[in-house]
Order: C-alpha cells, then structure tokens, then sequence
C-alpha cells in the first residue's frame, strides 16, 4: 500500500536487516492501517541511521508536521549512553516526533532467548502495543524502552491501531 503523506503516518528507519524483518514483522500486524507506516531501508550501522535521519529526514519532517520518525537501533549494551547521544543528536524541534527504540543489544540475542523468528516478534510487539499490554516489551532486553514506547504509543495509536 502507498503512504498518504497528508495524513499522520510514522516511517520506522532500521539500523539493520535484523531490525527491518522485526519491523516489518510490525506493520504485518493485521491491528495496523498499512497506509500510515513505512518502513524504510536499512543504512546499515545506528551512526549511519542518525546521519540519514539528518541528511535526508529533517527536511520531510519540516516539511511535514503529520510526519513520526522511529529510529530502530541496536544499543550494543549501553542504552543509557546510546540513547541519550543519539536523542542528542535529534534537532530540538522535531524531538516530540522522533522516537528511539531497539534491543538493549541486538536483535539476535532477543531472538535467541525468545525462541522466535524476527517478524513474529515484530508481529507479537504489535499486538501488544494495541492491547496495551507488555509482556514482550518487559523482557530484558526490551524493557528500556518503556518510556519512549509510552510517549510514541500515546502518539501514533490514534492513527496507526485499528
């Protein structure tokens, strides 16, 4: 399905191919309205997804007020420190639609304790997004995102869940 980029929609901009099938598990989720997230191509390396987000994804967040952006990145085992550069790094004025999520050390790990391929993950962090709940989204390696997965479910739900 095509993008309506007049409407609110939410573009997911992968680290990795990893991360990609984990997102694109996401958005297969039937809960979703397929015409309001996109998910882009991996640049391969969370440094190059933060000089793509400025090089090429400020301009069409200026642009476009109705736009989010989820940066989908490995934090190698140092949320804390990874999160705050990189948030760092996000300009001030398009902070409040730029979300930062990913595994605490990459998406191999979490597949490996979860016994599970990465678009059934995808598929399964879906789901609980639109049910509210966290299972998922507690596990270990997941649960440091719980405040900013808060602040980009109470943004994109309205328009995203079905």
């Amino acid at each position: 399905m095509s993008l309506n980029s007049e409407r609110p929609h939410l573009l997911v901009l992968p680290e990795d191919d990893a991360n990609r099938q984990i997102a694109n598990g996401f958005v297969l989720n039937t809960r979703l309205d397929g015409r309001r997230i996109q998910v882009l191509t991996p640049p391969g390396g969370w440094l190059k997804v933060l000089d793509c987000l400025c090089k090429e994804h400020v301009k069409g967040l200026q642009a476009n007020p109705e736009r989010r952006i989820v940066l989908l990145i490995d934090f190698d085992d140092d949320a804390v420190n990874r999160s705050a550069y990189v948030r760092g790094q996000i300009p001030p004025q398009y902070a409040d639609r730029v979300f930062v999520l990913g595994v605490e050390s990459e998406p191999e790990r979490l597949r490996a304790t979860c016994n599970k391929k990465f678009e059934p993950i995808g598929e399964a962090l879906a789901d609980e997004c639109a049910e509210n709940t966290t299972d998922l989204w507690s596990h270990a390696l997941l649960k440091h995102n719980a405040m900013e997965l808060a602040r980009l479910t109470a943004d994109v739900k309205p328009f995203l869940f079905v």
